[in-house]
């Protein structure tokens, strides 16, 4: 009888789980935990992304020492893909194409690293409160809803890990709370050593491998001979950037409008053969895209936002010149 109760008594403290350290109360702090630890711990995991009827795997390894973060993304389904960071570069290798593109790592992260470093503002666009605490993955993470404000940005429901506030799951849903898409582990290791192997490329780019450098050169707004005629609520604009086009072709202006949360990009581009192709807006998966000529060039928008914001953010596009 006494090795049943002293059994039922472990059992009991088992239950309770270990001691936890004090966990922020307030919903904003914890935005600030996910969007700190996407960044700078080390975790290896497996996640799904679920958009429509489109399901996709990947594997992510991340790692942060003294020269910064580094990490491997591997889709699992499908044609091969691969996505190589090394501090602020980043390229992605397309095994089938023979293509390495070489970029620079942007303020909008893949996932877990969803969240922008800075969340100023986004309280004047949504309101954010606690959900519940659930299990994602094995762990304990604690839901935080992010509702709109208005019908120019999405719904969305981050689960992050209670401990360590790594984003275990997040999901995105329109203004009838339909599903847009999401992203979940299926199984993560939060700490720990990441070996070297793990983050580093199963493909040997050789001869007959393409290396594109799409890599940008940042410029000031004044410069960029293009503004926003019309402000969108809630969105500004955090980035201006030159991007080549490719050989004989120039360059494009590739400008970022975000409330902190949605992103939404303006590519502009002089006119070319075909480019006046599939003007108008068109859907991908969660990405809204809208293209339209002005002044003689191509304007391409798109983002993770609903077609009204983006089209808005696209018919309101003006050459300073004109």
């Amino acid at each position: 009888m006494r090795f049943f109760s002293a059994v039922l008594g472990l059992c009991a403290l088992l239950a309770q789980g270990p001691a936890h350290a004090e966990l922020p109360t307030d919903p904003l702090s914890w935005l600030g935990r996910i969007s700190s630890a996407g960044q700078r711990l080390n975790y290896v995991g497996t996640f799904v992304y679920q958009s429509g009827g489109h399901v996709e795997t990947s594997r992510i390894a991340h790692r942060v020492d003294v020269n910064g973060e580094h990490e491997r993304l591997e889709v699992l389904d499908g044609s091969p893909r691969e996505i190589i960071r090394r501090g602020n570069e980043v390229h992605c290798v397309l095994p089938d194409e023979r293509t390495v593109i070489i970029d620079e790592a942007g303020g909008r992260r893949a996932f877990p690293a969803r969240l922008p470093a800075s969340l100023s503002g986004l309280a004047e666009s949504y309101r954010i409160r606690k959900g519940e605490v659930s299990r994602v993955a094995g762990y304990e993470a604690q839901a935080l809803v992010l509702e709109p404000k208005d019908d120019l940005r999405y719904g969305h429901t981050l689960w992050a890990e209670m401990q360590s506030g790594l984003l275990l799951k997040s999901r995105m849903i329109d203004e009838n709370g339909g599903l847009i898409e999401q992203f979940s582990f299926s199984d993560v290791r939060i700490g720990g050593e990441v070996d070297e192997e793990l983050l580093a490329s199963r493909f040997e780019p050789g001869e007959g491998w393409r290396v594109v450098n799409a890599r940008g050169s940042g410029m000031a707004a004044d410069d960029a001979g293009w503004v926003l005629a019309e402000a969108l609520p809630g969105y500004s604009l955090t980035s201006v950037m030159q991007r080549p086009l490719g050989r004989e072709r120039g360059q494009a202006v590739h400008m970022v409008f975000s409330d902190g949360l949605a992103a939404i990009s303006v590519f502009i581009e002089p006119v070319g053969d075909g480019s006046a192709i599939g003007l108008g807006p068109v859907s991908n998966g969660a990405i809204n895209i809208y293209k339209r000529t002005v002044d003689g060039h191509l304007v391409t928008t798109l983002g993770e936002a609903p077609e009204r914001a983006v089209r808005r953010i696209g018919d309101n596009i003006r050459s300073v010149a004109q």
